[in-house]
C-alpha cells in the first residue's frame, strides 16, 4: 500500500463522505421525527394498508410491517437509507481508477515507483474508510433519532443491530461491482450516471421481482439480499441471498486487481 495514494484518495473525497454522511443523518432524523404523531393513527394506516394491492406493498418495502412498532416505521426509512448508501458506494466504484483515465493523469500516477497492485490496494482503502465513515454516522444517528422519537417504545435491539451490520456487505457490493464495471468499460466519462443507474436499477429488480413474483430477479439484487423486513421480522439474514452478496464481492475485488494490472491506460500525447 502506499501511503501518499491513500492520503490523497481519502481527503480528496472527505467533503463527499461529510455530504453523503449529513444526508444519511438528515433522512433518519426527519422521518423518525414523524413517528410520535404517526403512531398514534398507525393501527387505522395497518387497516388501510392490508387493503392495498400487496405488490403495491411489496414495491416499497412494507410486506409484513407493522407501522406502529418502532421498528416497523424504521423499515420503511431504512429502504432509502439503503438507496443512498448504494448510491455513494457506487459512484465511488465508478470513480476509483475512471478518474485518472478521464483527466489523462493516470500515466502520471504510474510512473511513480509503485505497483499497480499497490495503487488499487490504496485506493480501495481509502474509499473503504469513507464509507465506514458514513455507515458510522447511519448506526449513531439511528439510536440517536431512535432515543428521541420513540416515545419509550420498546424494540427489539438484536434485530435492529442485524440490519444495520448489514451495511457493510451491502456497501461492498455497489463499491467492487462498479469498480469492475468500470474496468470493464472503456472509459466512463461521468461516474453519476453509472452509480444513479446500478443503485435504483438494482432497486428496480427488487420491486418488479415482488411485484411480479419473480424469484430469480431477487437473486441479483442487493436490496432483497437485505431486505429489512425479512430482518426485522426473522431477527436472522437469508443466508443464501447474503452469499450471493459475499461471492459478487470476491469476484469483483479479484476481477478488478485481474484488469487493472493488464489494462491500457491513456495517456497525454
Amino acid at each position: 500500500m502506499s501511503t501518499t495514494i491513500f492520503k490523497h484518495e481519502f481527503r480528496m473525497r472527505l467533503r463527499s463522505v461529510i455530504i453523503w454522511s449529513l444526508a444519511v443523518a438528515a433522512i433518519i432524523f426527519l422521518y423518525l421525527a414523524i413517528y410520535p404523531s404517526f403512531s398514534q393513527d398507525a393501527e387505522l394506516l395497518n387497516e388501510m394498508m392490508a387493503n392495498f394491492p400487496p405488490e403495491l406493498l411489496a414495491a416499497f418495502g412494507m410486506t409484513g410491517i407493522d407501522m406502529a412498532s418502532v421498528l416497523g416505521f424504521y423499515g420503511l426509512i431504512f429502504l432509502f437509507v439503503q438507496i443512498c448508501l448504494a448510491v455513494q458506494a457506487a459512484n465511488y466504484g465508478f470513480g476509483l481508477v475512471s478518474m485518472e483515465e478521464r483527466e489523462l493523469t493516470a500515466d502520471f500516477l504510474l510512473s511513480k515507483p509503485v505497483s499497480r497492485q499497490q495503487i488499487l490496494t490504496s485506493k480501495l482503502l481509502a474509499v473503504l474508510i469513507c464509507l465506514t465513515i458514513t455507515n458510522a454516522v447511519t448506526w449513531i444517528s439511528t439510536f440517536a433519532a431512535l432515543a428521541l422519537f420513540s416515545q419509550g417504545r420498546p424494540y427489539e435491539a438484536r434485530h435492529l443491530v442485524l440490519l444495520l451490520l448489514s451495511i457493510v456487505i451491502f456497501q461492498l457490493v455497489f463499491l467492487t461491482v462498479g469498480v469492475v464495471v468500470s474496468l470493464l468499460v472503456r472509459r466512463v466519462r461521468s461516474v453519476t450516471p453509472y452509480a444513479m443507474a446500478l443503485a435504483f436499477g438494482a432497486y428496480l429488480l427488487g420491486a418488479f421481482s415482488d411485484m411480479l413474483g419473480d424469484v430469480k430477479l431477487e437473486l441479483i439484487t442487493p436490496f432483497k439480499h437485505f431486505d429489512a423486513s425479512y430482518i426485522l421480522q426473522n431477527g436472522a439474514y437469508d443466508l443464501p441471498r447474503v452469499m450471493i452478496s459475499v461471492v459478487a464481492i470476491v469476484a469483483s475485488v479479484m476481477g478488478s486487481y485481474w484488469l487493472y494490472t493488464r489494462r491500457d491506460i491513456p495517456s497525454v500525447t
